[in-house]
């Protein structure tokens, strides 16, 4: 099940994509990584995918990674009087902790930390943005507030305060609860919303301690604030263009959508572009001429992953969504304008021994036509390394470690194989031209680039590039 393509693709699994036939269905046409939303869904339904999920890694020998994805803080307005209420734009409108039901005139907010970050001319967005308010006056218990921009409201709406940084956690304790249960089931990545400031991701890293990736999802203006600290703290990053779609003008998200992915990329993390790329497809077999080019940009700007949500949790076509995001990958990648582009965004290496010998790799790759670069690598940083230099053949990674391989299905132009550990320096080229005849990468009398670290087994150790000829 070798992928021909450099991006990947993330599919969540819903109500309609719980199924072996079905998720099996979704691997074969061309989903790397499946997300678990734990917004949704009880925890043992999230066992039964996991368990097919890993049950398929042994069918179709491929390593499959699995992703978490944390609900976070859910800001609300509590319930009115009659179910909804029309806000008129012009008039006043209170918010408080009160118990008492909503009106035409006030809500009810539980969320007294929302007050805190309050100042005078503060916008707050109901209702994922549809409804807008300007503060007027707030204390510690209330806000009155102009409507700037009205409409329907009703029970639960969501409230969103883009300009503020709220006191709050980015991890509730539904989200601890999940992380716990996630973690024991052996999940690969962990996606943390709400995250404001770099010390969310240091709170999610201790609780992680090293059992799975840490993914943080960029959905609140003030992240991007301090963007290169977080990234750095990151595993991997996803512009989670819902979210953040709501909290920043429309206009703003796509100049985000490319700082985040070229911060990413020069860092070497690996980033996802999600939310909305095929939408039409939650009810149509096709999608958009404006969604194909959505999902094309981000893989021209040369993202890891693009990610499918409602499309293939709850939409009506779900095979056919991600064979759509398959084939548009294809078709990029094949444009003679895509390797232009990814030759013009490459990144000075770093002054690291890792940096210089994957550099050289990629190019001696191309210099002598190699037809894959093997990686060994315990933890993945070598394999990354590699794949942040986006060379113009394959990475074939080669780890002992089952958590190490499912975590690399998420990287650019990555094909990861569990294998035995190395013990001494003969069998590491006898192993990568193995490996890579029987993958399918290379036929007899092929080229490879081979990168390792010596002593064998140390992280970060990169210090042998070695070129190999298949017998």
């Amino acid at each position: 099940m070798r992928r021909l393509r450099n991006a990947k693709i993330i599919a969540t699994l819903g109500p309609g994509t719980s199924s072996e036939e079905m998720i099996n269905a979704l691997f074969e046409a061309g989903a790397d990584v499946f997300r678990l939303n734990f917004s949704h869904g009880k925890h043992d339904d999230h066992k039964r995918r996991y368990d097919i999920i890993r049950g398929m890694e042994e069918k179709y020998n491929r390593s499959i990674g699995i992703l978490l994805d944390l609900q976070g803080p859910k800001l609300r307005v509590g319930n009115f009087k009659t179910g909804k209420v029309m806000l008129e734009q012009g008039n006043r409108f209170r918010l408080d902790l009160s118990d008492e039901p909503g009106d035409e005139t006030r809500a009810p907010l539980h969320h007294p930390e929302i007050f805190e970050a309050l100042k005078e001319g503060t916008d707050l967005l109901l209702d994922d943005g549809k409804i807008r308010l300007k503060v007027l006056e707030f204390g510690k218990d209330f806000a009155e507030t102009e409507i700037v921009i009205g409409g329907k409201l009703s029970d639960h709406k969501g409230v969103n305060v883009p300009s503020a940084v709220l006191p709050l956690s980015s991890l509730t304790e539904k989200d601890l609860e999940d992380l716990r249960y996630g973690l024991d089931l052996g999940v690969d990545w962990v996606a943390l919303s709400f995250v404001q400031r770099p010390e969310d991701i240091a709170q999610a890293r201790k609780l992680i301690a090293g059992r799975a990736g840490v993914m943080t999802k960029l959905e609140k203006p003030a992240a991007m604030d301090h963007l290169d600290e977080i990234v750095n703290l990151s595993d991997a990053v996803m512009v989670a263009r819902g979210d953040l779609g709501v909290e920043v003008p429309p206009e703003d998200v796509p100049a985000l959508q490319k700082r985040i992915v070229f911060t990413c990329r020069a860092a070497g993390k690996p980033v996802i572009v999600a939310t909305q790329m095929l939408e039409s497809m939650v009810q149509a077999p096709t999608p958009t001429r404006a969604e194909a080019s959505d999902v094309a940009t981000a893989v021209y700007d040369g993202a890891d992953a693009v990610m499918l949500s409602a499309e293939t949790a709850v939409g009506e076509y779900p095979v056919e969504a991600v064979a759509m995001m398959d084939s548009i990958i294809h078709k990029v990648e094949i444009d003679p304008h895509y390797r232009k582009m990814m030759e013009a965004y490459r990144y000075a290496p770093e002054a690291t021994a890792a940096d210089a010998i994957t550099a050289a790799a990629r190019q001696v790759a191309h210099t002598i036509s190699a037809s894959v670069i093997v990686t060994f690598s315990s933890t993945g940083s070598t394999t990354l390394r590699c794949a942040r230099e986006r060379p113009m053949v394959p990475v074939l990674s080669l780890t002992p470690r089952s958590d190490t391989a499912r975590r690399l299905a998420l990287a650019w132009g990555v094909h990861s194989v569990k294998t035995e550990d190395l013990k001494i320096f003969r069998d590491m080229v006898v192993k990568a031209i193995r490996i890579a005849k029987s993958e399918g990468f290379a036929d007899v009398g092929d080229p490879l680039v081979i990168t390792a670290g010596v002593p064998f087994g140390t992280p970060g150790a990169t210090n042998i590039l070695r070129i190999a000829w298949v017998e």
